[in-house]
């Protein structure tokens, strides 16, 4: 981060006079976002004198526009921008004549060097510079070393601290208007910053820390053109009167096109950077990156260079905004807001288009060392606002000399207890601050008391229900599971207190006594599937610790059992029925594993398939919903009796995953899909994934509900839950990997705060059979500025909401309808923002968005080419769509990223390569999702959370593929397990997927191997996934980015 750059040449300093001074920077223009198809104006701007100027909040992306660069009219055909430089510019460079616009702007309140957290960027030119050849054409092929230098004009030193060619201004926005409506002495500048508008100069840097640079070009010198237009609000004005500047001839000159340069451009020079100053300095500076683009006239190429779009190859970020604000708020991984600003007004609100909410993982996994304490108040009892039931936290305040503390959520004054008082000092601290942590940590748990329990804490308790039909026993599944859970048994969470149970069934459904005096179980059938009854009133529920040997026999002997079983139906909805008898009691876990559909009995399901002639139909939605009520009745009284269920699903044929999904939806609960599953190749994954599941730490009988301040109330929620009241979220088993979204509305007409506060809690019993709350707070400030809710917008938490939003949608309405959701939000929210701070620039033809945004459209991109939202009847399955609907409505939001824009890793290197270790092997180093990133000699991995695809390009080393496959080299993919075989080779790819999988150990990846051109393996696992290609009927980012910006022109 720092502003240094040693291969850049050293240019001389400022005078030591300068108020200002900072790093220095030669850079006139920035160059990081696209600038599309738009004429380039040939002026040059005279470098202004020194100041520092922070940056406006939005970056400038790509300009879209038919014009072609280089074939600019006279300045009065279209708007042009508007630049006021600083009025103390007074310097032997003389005043930019033509083409610059004065403002007043009065100096910084302080003269420090502002560090801004973003990455510099530095190195070779991002577009090669043009040079002027005869007859007034231009190149943009030419080096830039070797490039011709413009007549010398005298200039000066260079300035530090500046930008030439942008707007600035150091004054804070009035409330009425961003800027000033008057306009003094307005002169005429391009909107549209081309190549050839910038001076040549050697390489640079950004005069800001963090911010892009890029390098400056030539540009051609002719007369002036005096502006036809008189002096208006924002518009034209005539020339300047005189003042003590070298006048620099600059104007509009047409010449023939520019072309885009092949450059590859690096992820570090195509960041779109321009985002406010912090909080402390509301001054709103501009910012306008660009790279230099345009389309040939009579060409249907649009400009767009793709390379220069941003892409998340860091991964999910979240923003630290609100953490450097509010230090006490618990951490990201817990709570996300989708912006950390909170509209002080409803009709601000209406114009945040991008959902006002939150994202809540309420159990995410803390590091090593930075646990969540645990808090007993023993008989004094739980600390809460005897108002609104706000547990103590880092924002109550102690007054009356430590005798009162005020509530942050509702503000009333509260007796302290005279077990938990303490003295304050001067400022209102207690001095028994630092031995309590649930006044300086944002996330604690406290030991609740008698009266937090409806009855005594269940124990943990694991009930499985399992299909032994025909089809599980000769796919392998029955063996798996029984291996699986007999190797969980010593690591089931609650040691001794810990309950389990079986049940299987086919036409007929099977109890088993698994009674502590029996060294053999006993299976007991029960045929008549219209009266279900349990046959043995006890002993169906166990203590594993005290029937340990007939669990273990039961397992041992369950898979040849059933080996001879030739029964091909399934009485799966009266096997639910009977195990909700069984577990009605206690409550507990019930994991499901069915492998055919349902068939017999209540709840049966018909084989209704995927019907190609509802796509498009209003009718098409119900295919996406369950069938039979059937289903949502039962999840309705397993989550009444705090029974979560876990579906696993097996089948290759339709299961009706729509419908039997269903019980995981209300029941906090987890749908698993392993289509056409064989033992030989998905055996790992089942037996990873089912391990986790009985192994992780589990909240059992839990409830949720979020509190916030004064005027603000959560509305909706979405996840898998059942909201049993308006606001409180009825969760039978909660985990790590489960996270809920809810969306925000104010209910007042103007906030009065400065500040709202969220407060998260959760009441659970542990597996050690505690009854806790889980409580996290945070705060975020109440901000009158559309501009400040966008600055504080966390992209990851906008797309986690969104995601679960569209995927609603589609069960009440057509794909089609909940793609264009997505798309019209994004476009609302840019073209709010393009409306904020463009209008009165005239940035005709710029696609402009906040830096917080910038991967927004890339991720929305994604979205709509989700499995659960793509294409139509033949881009997926009915089963995967649906069961990739139920997963991403419980993702939290760094899995569901990945998931969107997954991991594209060239490996072939560090396979050959002896020297490299594969321990020093860096996953973080992505490729762009496009086909342009493979290369045909290498060996890539693609890697999105839930699967591996190792891609072998067409001419890559046969030695790796030998190495890899050993005898299997010329075998067929589908049917290779990739294992580990004895060379170096394969050793460093096994060390490189468990550092993969142990980075999120929520899924299991399976490899799967695939070459280049093997269709259509290919293409269902690799290439229908580069989000940024255009594949069938779905937009490529680049075409997806030109839609956005036509629709945000309109009405803007």
């Amino acid at each position: 981060m720092g502003t240094e750059n040693p291969n850049r040449p050293n240019y001389p300093l400022r005078p030591a006079s300068t108020p200002f001074s900072a790093p220095q920077s030669t850079t006139p223009f920035l160059s990081s976002g696209p600038v599309l198809g738009s004429e380039a104006s040939a002026f040059r701007p005279a470098p202004p004198s020194s100041s520092q100027f922070p940056t406006l909040p939005f970056s400038a992306g790509p300009l879209v526009g038919s014009e072609s660069l280089g074939f600019g009219p006279p300045p009065s055909a279209r708007p042009n921008e508007l630049v006021r430089p600083h009025p103390s510019l007074q310097s032997s460079y003389g005043p930019p004549t033509t083409g610059f616009q004065r403002f007043p702007a009065p100096p910084l309140p302080s003269t420090d060097h502002t560090q801004h957290p973003r990455a510099s960027l530095s190195g070779p030119p991002v577009v090669p510079p043009p040079t002027r050849l005869q007859g007034g054409s231009v190149s943009s092929e030419a080096s830039f070393f070797s490039q011709p230098q413009p007549p010398s004009i005298s200039m000066g030193s260079p300035p530090q601290n500046i930008k030439t060619g942008q707007f600035y201004s150091n004054i804070p926005p009035s409330t009425d208007q961003p800027f000033s409506p008057s306009r003094q002495n307005v002169l005429p500048i391009s909107p549209m910053m081309g190549p050839s508008q910038a001076t040549a100069r050697g390489t640079s840097q950004s005069a800001f820390p963090g911010y892009a640079s890029a390098q400056p070009y030539s540009s051609a010198q002719v007369p002036p053109v005096r502006p036809p237009f008189p002096s208006q609000a924002g518009g034209y004005a005539p020339p300047p009167p005189p003042a003590p500047f070298v006048a620099q001839p600059r104007g509009y000159m047409p010449g023939p096109p520019v072309t885009t340069s092949s450059v590859p451009y690096s992820r570090d020079q195509v960041q779109l950077h321009g985002m406010a100053p912090p909080i402390a300095s509301q001054g709103l500076v501009e910012d306008f990156s660009s790279l230099s683009l345009g389309s040939v006239p009579g060409s249907f190429d649009s400009g767009l260079d793709v390379k220069a779009l941003p892409r998340p190859l860091d991964g999910d970020v979240a923003s630290k905004s609100l953490a450097e604000m509010y230090p006490l708020n618990c951490d990201s991984r817990v709570l996300r807001l989708t912006t950390g600003g909170i509209p002080n007004s409803q009709s601000l609100a209406s114009r945040w288009h991008l959902g006002l909410g939150a994202v809540v993982c309420p159990l995410a996994e803390s590091p090593i060392g930075d646990e969540v304490p645990i808090v007993n108040f023993g008989t004094t009892g739980i600390i809460r606002c005897r108002r609104c039931r706000t547990y103590v936290n880092p924002y109550v305040t102690f007054t009356d000399h430590g005798r009162k503390w005020r509530c942050n959520i509702c503000s009333l004054l509260n007796d302290v207890p005279g077990e938990y008082f303490a003295h304050v000092d001067a400022n209102g601290r207690r001095v028994d601050l630092d031995q309590r942590p649930e006044l300086t940590k944002g996330s604690v748990e406290f030991i609740a008391p008698v009266e937090y329990m409806v009855r005594p804490p269940m124990p943990p308790l694991y009930f499985f229900l399992i299909d032994v039909s025909i089809s599980a026993v000769q796919s392998g599944m029955l063996e798996v599971v029984a291996q699986t859970i007999k190797s969980c048994l010593d690591n089931l969470p609650g040691s001794t207190r810990t309950q389990i149970g079986f049940l299987t069934y086919d036409s007929t459904i099977h109890f088993y006594n698994m009674k502590s005096s029996l060294v053999q179980p006993q299976m007991m059938v029960v045929s008549d599937l219209d009266d279900i009854f349990v046959p043995l009133p006890d002993d169906l529920l166990v203590n594993l610790s005290e029937s340990r040997i007939a669990v273990e026999a039961f397992l041992e002997s369950l898979p040849s059992m059933f080996q001879e079983n030739m029964n091909v139906e399934s009485a799966f909805g009266p096997a639910l029925k009977a195990a909700f008898m069984v577990m009605s009691q206690l409550g507990g876990k019930l994991i499901i594993f069915q492998n055919t559909l349902p068939s017999l009995g209540v709840g049966r399901l018909r084989l209704r398939g995927d019907d190609i002639r509802l796509y498009g139909t209003d009718k098409e939605h119900t295919l996406r919903v369950p069938e039979d009520p059937f289903y949502k009745q039962m999840a309705a009284d397993f989550t009444k009796y705090q029974i979560a269920a876990n579906v696993y699903a097996f089948s290759g044929k339709y299961t009706d995953i729509a419908s039997l999904g269903t019980l995981a939806k209300y029941t906090g609960g987890q749908v698993y899909y392993y289509p056409s599953f064989l033992s030989v190749i998905h055996e790992d994954k089942l037996r990873h994934e089912l391990t986790r599941d009985l192994t992780r730490e589990t909240a059992w009988e839990s409830v949720m509900r979020i509190r916030c301040g004064k005027g603000v109330r959560f509305t909706s929620f979405h996840g898998n839950f059942m909201l049993r009241s308006t606001d409180l979220l009825a969760l039978p088993a909660v985990d790590c990997d489960k996270a809920y979204a809810a969306q925000l509305s104010l209910e007042e007409t103007l906030l009065t705060t400065q500040t709202v506060y969220f407060q998260v809690a959760l009441l659970y019993t542990s597996s050690s059979g505690e009854r806790r709350i889980r409580v996290h707070t945070a705060a975020a400030p109440v901000v009158a500025d559309l501009g400040e809710m966008y600055r504080l917008t966390d992209t990851g938490a906008v797309v986690s909401l969104l995601s679960r939003l569209a995927i609603e949608k589609t069960l009440s309405n057509k794909l089609e309808d909940a793609r264009n959701f997505i798309q019209l939000k994004i476009v609302k929210a840019f073209r709010e923002y393009r409306n904020l701070y463009a209008v009165q620039h005239r940035l005709v033809g710029r696609m402009i968005y906040p830096e917080s945004l910038k991967f927004l459209p890339l991720y929305g991109l994604a979205l709509t080419r989700s499995t659960p939202l793509r294409g139509g009847y033949a881009d997926a399955q009915l089963d995967e769509r649906c069961e990739a609907g139920y997963t991403m409505m419980a993702l939290p939001v760094k899995k569901l990223l990945k998931l969107l824009y997954p991991s594209l890793l060239r490996i072939d290197d560090c396979l050959v390569n002896s020297s490299a270790r594969a321990d020093d092997f860096d996953i973080s180093k992505r490729l762009p999702l496009t086909s342009e990133s493979l290369d045909t000699r290498g060996v890539y991995i693609f890697d999105d959370g839930f699967r591996l695809v190792i891609w072998f390009g067409r001419s890559a080393s046969p030695d790796i593929a030998r190495g890899l496959l050993g005898e299997d080299l010329g075998a067929d993919f589908s049917k290779i397990s990739l294992s580990q075989r004895d060379n170096e080779m394969s050793r460093k790819l096994m060390k490189i997927f468990q550092k993969s999988r142990e980075s999120d150990p929520s899924y299991y990846q399976l490899c799967h191997l695939v070459r280049q051109g093997e269709q259509p393996r290919e293409g269902y696992f690799l290439l229908s996934n580069l989000v940024e290609d255009q594949t069938g009927g779905a937009s490529g980012y680049a075409d997806w980015f030109m839609q956005l910006h036509r629709q945000v022109q309109q009405n803007a």
